[in-house]
């Protein structure tokens, strides 16, 4: 594993900043980071006005480094002294990021250790690519070249394939993350690392769940204020990606299923049903005839984590929609490099439908099934793809046709071409 600042240690240096007891406030460090938060807001307009609403707290018998809840920036004086102003800015700009790309809410159940390890990779490779700052020498940053681009949940899945193969517990977050407490007021219960006990840890602060949901409203909303401050220009794409999240519809996937199947739908002309609009005219022009065969393709990603509850969810909800119309055609295969379990359903057969078994279970070549489409001699109306969003390679031909991709796994990944949509049995997700 190439990466800077992760080679094994025998102890977390940071602790060596923890105060004993709280310290009178230093007002050089103080002024330290008041110089820093306006050179950011003068040089990287975005992170400089995300840094300048938080209120600075000294936290040095209590915190290593920093933390932040999204409302105040925590700091130990004894760090902040050994930092040159612009390491100062970069410190800023990776808290300001975890509020930014929401951390605190999208862990879930993961691993907190390896989430946030995953978090600081992400952030501080961005912060290096939009050079914010300088990266801090006193305590390395996890940074890694591979990871460039890639959502938090992506390095989190690569790091927990690797962790038997790696020392997680050589790898230090840059900083401390603050757990959720019930009254958001007093002391927490422990962080990360020694957050048990009576040491300094265990004294840091907590915030409720309703306040961390407060906080992460008034925090999108100060996003989208800093980067209409800031132009489309200085904003980082990671974030780009994020506001469009936060600005486009949502829409439920199973919606987005029931519109694009409807939208095959297409009206025929029958004689022998005139339009009545036209009889004053002394023209006898066609009615209009709903098409009542629904003809549908959907190919299943077998390499990724979908179970048999989730699937059993996606073909219902499928037949569900099939049972609307007179007559229809649903066409499915299952792939990983191969296909595999290529099965036609019809009206005669619609009950099957939820019985079927896919196969596979191998690497993941999307282009196998635009190959297997033309070797064939397929051309679907409309291609519904059902998969985490791995692929290996292409995601397939944009202009072969037109192409729906259901992804469950990770709400952040985005297809190249096509419409899609995230898989959530019970919320409403964006659309693209």
């Amino acid at each position: 594993m190439s990466t800077q600042g992760t080679t094994a240690v025998t102890k977390d240096i940071r602790q060596d900043f923890l105060s004993k007891e709280p310290l009178p406030i230093d007002p050089k460090v103080e002024e330290k980071l008041v110089v820093a938060r306006v050179g950011l807001l003068m040089q990287q307009p975005f992170w400089g006005n995300l840094a300048t609403r938080l209120k600075l707290i000294d936290a040095t018998h209590i915190i290593p480094t920093a933390a932040t809840d999204g409302k105040k920036f925590y700091y130990n004086q004894n760090f902040v002294r050994k930092l040159s102003v612009r390491e100062a800015q970069f410190l800023f700009g990776h808290e300001v990021g975890h509020c930014v790309l929401d951390h605190f809410s999208r862990k879930g159940d993961r691993d907190a250790q390896m989430w946030n390890i995953a978090g600081d990779y992400v952030i501080n490779g961005m912060l290096v690519e939009g050079k914010v700052g300088d990266p801090i020498t006193v305590v390395k940053p996890l940074l890694d070249a591979r990871y460039k681009d890639m959502f938090t949940e992506e390095v989190y899945d690569n790091i927990y394939q690797q962790a038997k193969k790696i020392d997680i517990s050589s790898l230090y977050t840059l900083d401390e993350h603050l757990p959720e407490g019930e009254d958001g007021e007093g002391q927490g219960n422990g962080g990360e690392g020694d957050g048990e006990g009576d040491g300094p840890l265990s004294k840091m602060p907590t915030i409720s769940k309703e306040e961390a949901k407060k906080l992460k409203d008034e925090f999108r909303e100060a996003v989208l204020s800093a980067a209409k401050a800031a132009g489309a220009g200085n904003v980082p794409g990671m974030v780009k990606r994020l506001i469009k999240e936060f600005t486009e519809p949502k829409i439920n996937w199973r919606e987005l299923l029931r519109q694009q199947i409807q939208s095959l739908v297409k009206s025929d002309f029958a004689w022998s049903r005139p339009n009545k609009k036209t009889w004053g005219s002394g023209v006898w022009l066609p009615g209009s005839k709903p098409e009542e065969t629904i003809d549908v393709h959907i190919c299943i990603d077998t390499s990724g984590s979908i179970g048999e509850k989730m699937l059993k969810d996606f073909l219902s909800e499928v037949q569900g929609i099939m049972d609307q119309y007179q007559d229809f055609k649903v066409r499915i295969w299952s792939f990983d490099t191969e296909i595999y379990a290529d099965k036609e359903y019809n009206e005669g057969t619609r009950y099957d439908l939820s019985d079927y078994q896919p196969e596979g279970g191998g690497g993941t070549d999307f282009m196998a099934n635009w190959q297997y489409m033309r070797a064939n001699d397929i051309q679907p109306k409309k291609l519904i793809m059902f998969t985490d969003g791995y692929p290996f390679g292409a995601w397939g031909e944009p202009d072969y046709c037109d192409t729906v991709f259901i992804i469950h796994g990770n709400d952040k990944i985005e297809p190249p071409f096509g419409t899609w949509a995230y898989y959530d049995p019970k919320e409403g997700v964006t659309v693209k």
